[in-house]
């Protein structure tokens, strides 16, 4: 919608558009009329649902902090955050320190409205939030102090809340995070599945929070005519019948009014009248400047890329490859740390751990130098990636290792549980996430996924190699 909609790679034109928050709506406004392109957005953007954003937090560790009784906020965590005592501030030094997981706020709405959540609440403001406030330093400070505390990143919360419910199956839900920024509806779903052993409570920030409001759009485009507007219209009527509603409630969502179903309850980790303040969303200027400074505040990052060159990789699938990881240069910020590693039968250091702004012409041509031959060691350079990583950890930056191959083992140690139990204890202390790129249909996904899972990372499916730029643009998200 941003840079114009193409039917031939975009599918058929969209009539009306619902994005889960109108903060959505009001970046698009930045974009279209920054591109000198006419305003899509229509003057009426009435709500269908709504679900605030709040602080899940396993629930022991929201009693300590004083829930459900006492309002508790952004200050609060930001206090948590910078003790170094972490968790025995509250008499629990067996927590650990306090640690936060978030979306991406370029692509996911819960990473956005937690972001806005922090500008507001280092402001003091409850609304009319504007670009100076969000470029004040001492608001700046705020802002990338909450971030230091963020174990990673992520596109969804849906990787976070699978990974919780592992570590909760393992009977360590505490160990993972301490708390993560989603919607209530998310907190609803994960507490109602079977079997929690450390259900979830909701923090609706006391300072104030954002709401997904799913605004019902009807684009103001040459293509959408009267009889659409017609439809649009009697669809909009449908979804705000009582009987829907009613049915979005029990669903777990609020209705427009912000009112929520009679499972919406404290059984449920969430608190049935839910935020006391609703903040609004701020201006389209306000949101261009919150955008232009997530370069600048978000935790930087120190990553060992591990790329596949065996025999099988020749050719297309190889070329593609280093296409993405090139592209996926890009993402990372000058300061952020970066190493890259390739490996068939044995393994070579392509590229030391360093900054990546004084390298990237370095780094492009270490990679464009690939060569494909010999068989998968895969297994003990994973090991030995992760173990790199884990030996000379900077709390300062998310530590990770990204691992992409397009087959399976086939040299070196093949005893996958062994590796399994090697990542769970070289990662116990140290937090180093491992995120695989399944590439290609010969890549065994499933062994993929548990590699990630053992170290709480996440797996990516680059099953088509042509998708390989969108993958690993999705996995450096997480940094």
């Amino acid at each position: 919608l941003a840079r114009g909609w193409n039917e031939s790679t975009d599918g058929p034109r969209p009539d009306v558009w619902s994005p889960a928050s109108r903060s959505w709506v009001e970046i698009l406004r930045v974009h279209r009329v920054g591109g000198d392109r006419s305003d899509l957005i229509p003057t009426s953007l009435p709500s269908l649902i709504q679900s605030p954003l709040i602080i899940a937090m396993p629930r022991p560790m929201a009693e300590a902090l004083g829930w459900p009784d006492k309002a508790i906020g952004w200050h609060d965590i930001l206090a948590l955050a910078r003790d170094a005592h972490g968790w025995a501030r509250y008499g629990h030094p067996e927590w650990g320190p306090f640690r936060l997981g978030k979306t991406n706020p370029t692509v996911s709405t819960s990473g956005l409205h937690a972001l806005l959540d922090t500008y507001y609440a280092a402001t003091e403001l409850t609304a009319d939030l504007t670009a100076a406030d969000v470029r004040r330093p001492e608001v700046v400070q705020f802002v990338k102090d909450i971030e230091q505390s963020v174990e990673h990143y992520g596109n969804t919360a849906a990787t976070f809340m699978q990974n919780l419910g592992t570590a909760d199956a393992a009977g360590d839900a505490m160990g993972y995070m301490s708390a993560i920024a989603v919607e209530e509806k998310q907190l609803f779903d994960y507490n109602r599945q079977t079997a929690r052993k450390t259900p979830l409570a909701a923090i609706y920030p006391s300072e104030g929070t954002l709401v997904a409001d799913h605004p019902y759009v009807v684009l103001r485009a040459s293509w959408v005519d009267e009889t659409k507007q017609r439809a649009a219209a009697l669809f909009l009527a449908y979804l705000e019948a009582p009987q829907r509603q009613e049915r979005f409630r029990a669903e777990g969502f609020r209705d427009q009014d912000g009112r929520g179903g009679p499972d919406l309850t404290q059984r449920w980790g969430v608190l049935p009248a839910g935020p006391v303040t609703v903040l609004p969303a701020p201006s389209a200027e306000t949101l261009a400047a919150v955008e232009a400074s997530w370069r600048e505040v978000r935790k930087r990052a120190r990553v060992l890329m591990v790329l596949d060159t065996s025999g099988s990789m020749s050719g297309e699938k190889l070329e593609l490859m280093k296409r993405g990881a090139s592209a996926g240069l890009e993402l990372f910020l000058d300061d952020d740390e970066l190493a890259v590693w390739s490996f068939g039968t044995g393994r070579e250091n392509v590229a030391a751990m360093g900054p990546v702004g004084p390298r990237r012409t370095e780094l492009n041509r270490a990679i464009s130098g690939l060569i494909a031959a010999g068989g998968t060691r895969l297994y003990d350079t994973t090991r030995e990636a992760v173990k790199e990583i884990a030996a000379s950890v900077d709390p300062h930056r998310i530590s990770a290792v990204v691992v992409l191959t397009d087959g399976v083992n086939t040299n070196g140690n093949s005893d996958l549980e062994a590796l399994l139990r090697d990542l769970r204890a070289a990662t116990l202390e140290t937090r180093v996430r491992t995120f695989t790129i399944a590439y290609g249909t010969d890549a065994d996904r499933s062994i993929l996924q548990r590699i990630a899972e053992a170290t709480r990372g996440a797996s990516y499916d680059a099953s088509n190699p042509a998708s390989i730029e969108t993958v690993f643009e999705e996995v450096i998200g997480n940094f």
